[in-house]
């Protein structure tokens, strides 16, 4: 017997029909999203939009997508996981669908908070299934598996985008965008889900409850590094236009590249060691590669920025993901998932926002000064949060 089936006998299974399938649907809705991430941008350009207004457009989702979040953790408990899932990824389809017969910035504008609740729905409850077919003992390389999924759309889906506007319109590509969403549906119609919790000790729905306590520092720092996020997805397509320097489809598949290698080993080490040895390490990463962008004299740098990103981004989301789940009671999963992302929506949002208002003042490479700072913040408060929690050890 050799070490990885002993580590499978005593921990449990990861690589389940189930998980497999879940794994699949989520690949084809982040192909669907991230084909648009960089090419809206420039549709909305096309459609005589200024920086400010890009920004807007694309926080406006993220913003929906945060409101919804809540509500669709209830949901996950109260009327089950294949409920919220399609339902999600059905909104999904119809709204990007619908962006091939936008003549207008205002319909856009609406189009993407329909969008917003779909992506609200489908994210939260892929994260609280992914977490219900993987065993306790294995959840933070189980979850790094997963986000796999995910970053190897992100390997092929903005480059793809970008090199499809080079050929198709713009309403043939949202078009293939939402078919993407619609393999996802049909694939996660035969997902065996987890059994809604029937028990005295279910989820009740309360006005004022929209986060999992449990779950609010590690989602804390993820805000701050999400938040860098919108600056890149956002503006680096027309930051790298501006500096002349070619090769930002590159960027992307880079990028993902080293996401994918970064989530091999980062779940096991946080399952081994904690996050302090997954934590600082990809935060000093990222810091690094903000910095860079907002030089960006060359491709080469920036592909050193894009692989810079990858590892650290793609070391920190999981473990933080892990860390929010991880002490929620069992019939909170769900919400922890719903608080987890709506932090992660929130710094996507705030920052295409923001950084659209830094662009029209300043310019585009102070987005990624300012995107550096966002992460210095997030080390700073997890220095001391870690601080406070040996101090109170320490006291008991």
């Amino acid at each position: 017997m050799d070490a990885q089936q002993a580590t499978t006998n005593k921990y449990g299974k990861i690589w389940t029909r189930d998980f497999i399938l879940i794994c699949l649907a989520n690949f084809f809705i982040f192909l669907g999203f991230q084909m648009t991430l960089p090419t809206l941008p420039l549709f909305v350009k096309e459609l005589g939009g200024s920086d400010q207004l890009i920004g807007i457009i694309v926080g406006i989702f993220t913003f929906s997508a945060l409101l919804m979040r809540p509500y669709a953790g209830h949901a996950l408990e109260s009327r089950g996981r294949r409920f919220v899932y399609m339902f999600g990824l059905g909104v999904f389809v119809l709204s990007v669908g619908s962006f091939a017969f936008v003549t207008s910035i205002a319909f856009l504008f609406m189009m993407r908070i329909v969008q917003g609740i779909g992506w609200g729905f489908s994210t939260t409850a892929t994260g609280t299934i992914a977490t219900d077919l993987i065993p306790p003992k294995r959840r933070g390389e189980g979850m790094g598996y997963f986000g796999l999924s995910g970053n190897i759309a992100l390997a092929f889906g903005p480059s793809l985008g970008l090199t499809l506007v080079d050929v198709i319109t713009f309403p043939q590509l949202f078009l293939i965008c939402a078919s993407g969403g619609l393999i996802a549906f049909i694939l996660s119609s035969t997902i065996r889900y987890k059994k809604v919790d029937q028990s005295e000790h279910k989820t009740v729905a309360v006005k004022f409850d929209i986060f999992e306590k449990t779950a609010i520092q590690p989602s804390m720092l993820l805000f701050f590094i999400t938040f860098t996020f919108g600056g890149i997805a956002t503006f680096l397509p027309l930051h790298a236009a501006e500096k002349s320097v070619a090769g930002i489809e590159s960027y992307f598949l880079v990028y993902a590249i080293f996401l994918m290698i970064s989530r091999t080993f980062a779940g096991k080490v946080y399952d081994r060691k904690g996050h302090l040895y997954v934590f600082l390490p990809g935060t000093v990463l990222i810091f690094g590669a903000m910095l860079l962008l907002a030089w960006l004299p060359n491709t080469a740098v920036m592909l050193i920025a894009a692989g810079m990103y990858g590892l650290g981004f793609g070391s920190v989301q999981p473990a933080l993901q892990a860390w929010a789940v991880e002490n929620a009671p069992g019939n909170r999963k769900g919400m922890a998932n719903a608080t987890f992302f709506s932090f992660f929506d929130l710094g996507i949002g705030l920052g295409a926002i923001i950084f659209g208002q830094i662009a029209f003042v300043f310019n585009y490479s102070f987005i990624y000064v300012t995107a550096a700072g966002s992460v210095s913040l997030s080390i700073i408060l997890y220095i001391y949060l870690v601080w406070k929690a040996a101090r109170s050890h320490n006291r008991q």
